[in-house]
């Protein structure tokens, strides 16, 4: 029988200080350039992303740009939706909420699919709200940042909220 090495949750590295949104839209002929390009335009496009789950760290401040060197592994809670449908609307959204506790975690919540702007930031926001209320914290600021598109060729929306 093997034995696992004990880890101290002293020992493990804060993942995050700071946090950036972004949404984009991207289109092209091939699925994965409309993927990149939704990337550029949200700003994450150069780091290799990590999808990880919704949770903002305690203390995580808001940033507007990632400021990690190119090619980093980058981790990112993030709703992306492509489709080659035309004439149909997509969108996708994330909404960031800040406890008042600064000691406490927030979260992030993800949505995207055949919806307006609008209803998929209100779907977040909502989702946000529960999340907190699940916690029994209080939401000090919550952020919303939503995309859409008219489907053309394989178009892609993404939001996302990087920690770094």
């Amino acid at each position: 029988m093997q034995t696992m090495p004990q880890v101290s949750v002293a020992s493990l590295p804060r993942l995050a200080r700071y946090c950036t949104a972004g949404a984009g839209v991207g289109v092209s002929a091939f699925e994965l350039v409309s993927f990149d390009r939704a990337l550029r335009q949200a700003g994450f496009a150069d780091y290799n992303l990590l999808r990880v789950s919704s949770i903002l760290p305690a203390g995580v401040e808001l940033r507007p740009t990632v400021e990690a060197p190119k090619g980093s592994l980058l981790p990112t809670a993030y709703g992306v939706f492509s489709s080659d449908e035309a004439g149909r609307t997509i969108a996708a959204a994330v909404s960031l909420a800040f406890p008042t506790d600064p000691g406490a975690v927030g979260v992030i919540m993800e949505a995207e699919g055949y919806m307006t702007e609008r209803e998929v930031h209100e779907l977040v926001a909502a989702m946000a709200e529960e999340a907190m209320e699940d916690r029994n914290l209080k939401i000090a600021r919550l952020e919303v940042v939503a995309v859409e598109a008219q489907v053309d060729l394989f178009t892609t929306v993404f939001a996302g909220v990087a920690l770094w």
